[in-house]
């Protein structure tokens, strides 16, 4: 009986931990604050036109950050493939754009 309660015991400190709703209430609500900051950003229409552009640029990266951490679980141990396809994709992007951009310039 005591081997089966330490096997029992072992299995409980060496289950997954999950993180529970608190983190993702938070990602949520940081989303939405910086959905606000770009809307307010653009519906205040006097502010620079440069600045707008350069802000809005930041809010979409630090959105893509919290989507890809906490949504879609990038943080967490085990989602190298899924990272390295991701900086694949990037880099794909990034090279057709450069080749449009050579194309249509030079």
């Amino acid at each position: 009986m005591s081997q089966h309660n330490t096997n029992q015991g072992s299995a409980v400190r060496h289950r997954h931990r999950t993180e529970g709703p608190q983190k993702h209430i938070i990602a949520f609500i940081f989303s939405i604050v910086l959905t606000l900051i770009a809307f307010a950003t653009v519906a205040a229409g006097g502010v620079n036109t440069s600045f707008t552009i350069i802000l809005l640029v930041v809010m979409a990266i630090l959105q893509v950050l919290v989507q890809l951490g906490y949504w879609m679980h990038m943080k967490d141990k085990g989602h190298l493939i899924p990272i390295l396809f991701l900086a694949f994709g990037f880099f794909v992007a990034g090279a057709t754009v450069l080749t449009a951009l050579y194309l249509v310039w030079w």
